[in-house]
């Protein structure tokens, strides 16, 4: 018999707020966290884009300096929602170091700041500068940081899973944290993705032609999902964390439940690695609700991955109409701060909770005029005050990767 799987804890640093008062804040009051990009001494001159989904309130870490050496910004991210989480979710530290405890938490490629520098030093020409770079330099650096640092900081000896699909990243963390729980492999486990601000994530998709440009004066209206006028993707930063225990665990603890996970699916679309895929798409929703053992007709809102690119948000349109029809309400939160990369995922599902617990369906921002090959759709325009039952989020990823997960009212 499979276990039931709750979440009882989640925090986030959004480009609309820390916290869930600030973030509800923003999303009742439609507030965008788009801001101009940041003047960077290498590469500004050369990127189109200059909007940025940014964080730009002071974030205060007190981690001791034990913890913070083996840090770069992705991992204090990482690190201090993960903290909040642990302090939300009140486990007893015998528990944390047993084993039965895990973490899945990931990050697009590491810390890229950390990185720069560390390539500058390889390539200066200075010997003295070559050698200086140490262990520490990587450890800030790798791929994995965000995970890792969360174990050492709480001593964590369970299972660590740290996916690096772009922006899939921590819907796959929250999904494979969902079927560890679910499968008997771990009794709780510490889901998540974080990344930091850094033009090269910038530089990357704008050389792509992927980013928005024609709203540089005016970063609060893009991106624009499903509008007529959308242009292209705003990259953003953030982080979150939620933390999923086995429900009897936690009823007899007495946790406060914020929802259910109730259905993961992950797949490929099996060819292309940037276009986005309708059969593959449909597939995933599919596998969804199959693994949730419930029909499309019991979904009542979706967040859609929607990051305002020109094909993408169409073929997703297609997907969801393809599976679901016009009966759930569809809102793409990534109008209010950009894509936020690895951390979009958890970001998405944390947001929903908050719309869950507080009967409130906040719309797509800067959707003016829907494109009419998006129209077939159940688009939310305006705030709705709602009960909502089950919820799915939706991500996909360069590389082919999709993820759909169904979450649940606690009942």
């Amino acid at each position: 018999m499979h276990r039931r799987v709750v979440i009882t804890a989640a925090s986030a640093i959004t480009p609309i707020g820390h916290g869930r008062q600030d973030i509800l804040h923003s999303l009742t009051h439609g507030k965008s966290g788009v801001k101009p990009l940041r003047d960077d001494e290498l590469l500004t001159r050369y990127i189109h884009s200059r909007v940025f989904g940014t964080v730009d309130y002071p974030v205060l870490y007190d981690f001791k300096r034990l913890y913070r050496k083996t840090m770069g910004p992705v991992a204090y991210y990482a690190c201090q929602v993960a903290k909040e989480v642990m302090e939300m979710a009140g486990l007893d530290n015998d528990f944390v170091v047993s084993g039965r405890l895990g973490v899945a938490f990931g990050s697009t490629h590491g810390s890229p700041t950390v990185q720069r520098s560390i390539y500058k030093s390889f390539f200066s020409g200075d010997r003295s500068e070559y050698t200086a770079i140490g262990a520490v330099d990587y450890l800030k650096s790798m791929v994995h940081t965000t995970a890792v640092n969360i174990t050492k900081m709480f001593g964590i000896t369970g299972r660590v899973i740290s996916s690096s699909t772009a922006c899939t990243t921590s819907s796959q963390s929250i999904g494979y944290g969902y079927e560890s729980v679910k499968f008997g492999l771990q009794d709780a486990m510490l889901c998540g993705g974080a990344d930091e601000y850094d033009t090269t994530t910038v530089a990357v998709f704008d050389n792509l032609l992927a980013c928005s440009t024609a709203f540089n004066d005016t970063p609060q209206l893009t991106p624009r999902p499903f509008d007529v006028n959308r242009d292209g993707l705003v990259v953003g930063e953030g982080a979150g964390a939620v933390m999923l225990e086995e429900y009897e665990f936690a009823k007899k603890r007495g946790a406060p439940i914020m929802a259910e996970v109730i259905g993961f699916a992950c797949n490929n679309n099996g060819g292309d690695l940037i276009l986005p895929n309708l059969n593959g798409i449909m597939q995933t929703i599919r596998l969804g609700l199959a693994d949730a053992s419930i029909p499309a007709d019991a979904v009542d809102l979706i967040s859609a991955h929607a990051t305002a690119t020109k094909m993408g948000d169409v073929i997703e349109a297609q997907a969801i109409h393809g599976v679901y029809g016009d009966r759930p309400h569809v809102t793409a939160l990534k109008s209010y701060m950009g894509h936020t990369m690895a951390s979009c995922g958890v970001i998405e599902t944390i947001l929903l909770i908050y719309m869950i617990a507080e009967g409130l369906i906040a719309p797509t921002l800067n959707l003016d005029e829907v494109d009419e090959r998006c129209a077939m759709i159940r688009h939310v325009r305006n705030p709705i005050a709602e009960r909502i039952r089950i919820a799915a989020v939706q991500n996909f990823a360069f590389g082919g990767v999709n993820t759909s997960l169904l979450i649940k009212k606690f009942e």
